[in-house]
């Protein structure tokens, strides 16, 4: 009905007679190429149909894609190389379809190509400062255009996520389904993980390629045991309740055989944090569930990970610089990173204060906060936690002002996530982990809207 108000009637069959046209040239085009390519173009088309007709299946598939799509590309531990997945592929696809989208109705329903919310501001600040430094660098000679082109693209993609979520997120019933997706999805990722424990290997996200990165598995179950225990806290259901405890438990258990220590750290802030928040019956019950889960690992831990716990620390002499925390040697992996952070501030703080070397134009480290400061300077670093304070403080207020014991739960997991987050990014560089951050960007989206839909 949309097309016959908006095409006159005379112009109906020209534009018909053109699409059939074009549909005669891609079937011609297609046949000449190999079969794999060729139905890769014919998904790719039906994707963008798709997400123009109806974008909430769109996002639906991009929920599922964010665990659960193979790598294509390589790339090592020490952040060298480049990997692309099937929803990079698809954020593409997504995105033009969203364009296209607004471009078309823009004059109906003036959905504009991006909805205002309170941390556009930021998230534009921040996506302006790391360009700049990055181009500063490449100036300079420290960054290589190519890769700093790419791994800016790579960092931000999320964001993508985050405004093709808000412009279409109109309805309650959207968050429901999203919710309910990104959880099963989550249930996904751990049948999946389980299976690798008999094998004795530190357990993985699905589709990592050769080296796997436990961290970042960890850190995503760390913000998605967030949302589940948020609800848990919330909703009325006892049924429901019963289904979340359940899923937190497995959460749990795959967590811990991540054997990453970061994520272990950052789950132990995310509990205390609710512990702080809950008030009444509500915070006992967390209490005694966490007491609960200590004793137990107390007494029934696997082995694998009380040699993590205890192999931290080391009481002999090594052949690797040995650094220590209260007169405790610690092992190689924790001794690297905290070397890493001395030569990356020395560097910093010396060389390049304000703006810094530029994305990717100093030594791969594993710590967000150092990072940001070696590759973006103060200036980047002041961007990046206006940035997260903004995000915390519009979450804090959709918080206290939702009813709705969905929205909530939602907003709650949200708040215990992100501080969690910031917790695993102390070794990690979390907020740009795809993996982590995608589904993170999803969830501030639905964060962001809440008041609003309620």
């Amino acid at each position: 009905m949309i097309l016959e108000k908006r095409i006159p009637s005379s112009l109906q069959f020209l534009f018909f007679s053109v699409f059939v046209v074009l549909l005669i040239s891609t079937s011609f085009f297609m046949s000449q190429l190999k079969p794999t390519l060729a139905i890769g173009i014919a998904i790719a088309i039906a994707i963008f149909l798709v997400s123009f007709l109806d974008t909430n299946v769109a996002l639906c598939l991009l929920i599922l894609s964010m665990l659960l799509s193979p790598e294509i590309g390589r790339r090592s531990i020490y952040g060298e190389g480049m990997t692309l997945r099937i929803e990079d592929f698809l954020l593409v696809i997504i995105g033009f379809a969203w364009i296209a989208k607004n471009a078309y109705y823009k004059e109906l329903d003036e959905l504009g190509l991006l909805r205002k919310t309170p941390i556009n501001p930021y998230i534009f600040g921040y996506i302006v400062v790391c360009a700049a430094t990055t181009a500063l660098g490449m100036i300079a000679g420290r960054v290589n255009p190519k890769t700093g082109f790419f791994f800016i693209l790579k960092y931000f993609e999320y964001i993508i996520v985050y405004f093709i979520l808000v412009n279409h997120l109109h309805r309650k019933k959207q968050i429901h389904n999203y919710t309910i997706l990104l959880l099963v999805t989550c249930l996904i990722v751990c049948a999946i993980a389980i299976l690798q424990i008999p094998r004795g290997m530190r357990v993985t996200a699905p589709f990592e390629g050769a080296h796997g990165e436990p961290n970042t598995l960890g850190g995503y179950l760390v913000f998605m045991l967030a949302i589940v225990m948020g609800l848990f806290f919330t909703m009325k259901s006892i049924n429901i309740r019963g289904v979340l405890g359940g899923m937190s438990l497995i959460i749990t258990l795959v967590l811990l055989y991540t054997l990453s220590r970061s994520s272990w750290l950052s789950a132990l802030a995310m509990v205390l944090f609710f512990i702080v928040l809950l008030k009444g019956k509500e915070k006992i019950i967390a209490m005694l569930m966490t007491l609960a889960v200590l004793f137990a690992l107390i007494l029934f831990a696997p082995n694998r990970v009380k040699q993590r716990v205890t192999g931290t620390f080391v009481n002999k002499r090594v052949s690797w610089r040995q650094e220590k925390v209260l007169g405790q040697t610690l092992d190689q992996s924790a001794s690297a990173r905290i070397t890493d952070w001395k030569n990356g501030i020395r560097d910093w703080l010396g060389n390049h204060f304000i703006f810094g070397y530029g994305v990717t134009g100093y030594s791969f480290m594993d710590a967000q906060f150092v990072r940001i400061a070696v590759e973006s300077g103060i200036v980047g670093l002041i961007a990046f936690f206006l940035l997260i304070k903004s995000i915390f403080r519009h979450a804090w207020f959709s918080y206290k002002n939702v009813k709705d014991p969905l929205f909530k739960g939602l907003t709650f997991g949200y708040l215990a996530g992100l501080v969690g987050l910031l917790a695993h990014a102390i070794g990690t560089n979390t907020f740009i982990i795809v993996r982590i951050m995608e589904p993170f960007w999803f969830l501030t989206g639905m964060v962001m809207m809440l008041p609003e839909l309620e």
